[in-house]
C-alpha cells in the first residue's frame, strides 16, 4: 500500500479543511477520497490546490453536514449527486461516487451511485483515475485500480476503455492538452481510438459551447500553439 505524505505536500490551510472533512467522514461512517487533478498533480509535484472529493454514499447529504462546520455558500445538483461549497475564497467540490450511462455519443450522462472503483473507471484517462483516501484509518493511501501510476511513470495518456471518445468527444481535446502539458505521449491504442473518433465525425456531435470551453482551456496552457498544432495534425480541424 502506497501512501502520500499530504502533510508535506499541501499548504496548512488546505490540510485544516481536509482534517475537518475526515472528522465528518468518520463520524458519518463514510469513505471519502481526494480525486482527479489534485492527485495527479501531487504526483507531478505541481501546485494544484483544488478540493475535489468523492464520497461512497450520499455526497449531497455529506456536503450539507460539512457546510454546518464551514458555514459557506452551498449549491447542490441533485441530478448529478454533486455539491459545491464556497468557503473563504476556496471552492470545495463534493460528488457522490457514481457510474455514468451515455444514451448516445456526446450526450450528457445519466448517473447512479456506485463504489469508488466504478467511479474512477468513468474518468477520462488512467492518470486521472487515481484517488487518495482521507479517512483517518488510512489517511494518504493512494488508490490505483487501473495502472495510473504505471502510465504516469511511462509518460502515457491512456483512456479507460474503448468507448471513451465515443461517450465524450471532448476527451480528444483533453488528451492532446495533457500530452503537451506534461510532455507525455498518447498511448498507441488510445491514439487509434482518437483518430477513429475524429474521422467518424464525433466532434461534430458536440455543441459549440463545449468545444469553446475546451479551446479556452487550451489557450490557458503554457504553450497553446503546440496543442493547436497537434490537434491540426490529428485533423481535428
Amino acid at each position: 500500500m502506497r501512501k502520500l505524505t499530504l502533510q508535506k505536500s499541501l499548504p496548512k490551510d488546505i490540510l485544516k479543511i481536509i482534517t475537518k472533512i475526515n472528522d465528518i467522514a468518520d463520524r458519518l461512517n463514510l469513505r471519502v477520497y481526494l480525486v482527479g487533478g489534485p492527485v495527479r498533480d501531487l504526483l507531478f509535484r505541481r501546485p494544484n490546490y483544488d478540493l475535489d472529493f468523492t464520497v461512497e454514499g450520499d455526497g449531497i447529504n455529506f456536503a450539507k453536514e460539512l457546510n454546518k462546520r464551514f458555514k459557506g455558500r452551498l449549491i447542490t445538483y441533485r441530478a448529478f449527486g454533486t455539491a459545491t461549497i464556497d468557503f473563504q475564497k476556496r471552492r470545495i467540490d463534493i460528488a457522490t461516487a457514481r457510474r455514468e450511462v451515455y444514451k448516445r455519443p456526446a450526450a450528457y450522462p445519466d448517473v447512479e451511485p456506485c463504489n469508488i472503483k466504478e467511479d474512477l473507471f468513468r474518468r477520462d484517462f488512467t492518470i486521472n483515475a487515481l484517488a487518495i483516501s482521507i479517512n483517518k484509518a488510512d489517511f494518504g493511501k493512494l488508490v490505483d485500480f487501473f495502472g495510473g501510476i504505471r502510465d504516469f511513470k511511462n509518460g502515457l495518456i491512456r483512456v479507460m476503455h474503448n468507448k471513451s471518445f465515443i461517450d465524450d468527444p471532448t476527451r480528444i481535446f483533453r488528451a492532446v492538452r495533457f500530452e503537451q502539458r506534461y510532455n507525455f505521449k498518447i498511448e498507441r491504442q488510445t491514439l487509434k481510438l482518437l483518430k477513429e473518433a475524429v474521422s467518424g465525425g464525433l466532434i461534430g456531435e458536440l455543441n459549440k459551447g463545449r468545444i469553446r470551453k475546451e479551446i479556452e482551456l487550451i489557450l490557458k496552457e503554457k504553450d497553446p500553439i503546440r496543442c493547436l498544432r497537434r490537434l491540426e495534425g490529428l485533423m481535428v480541424w
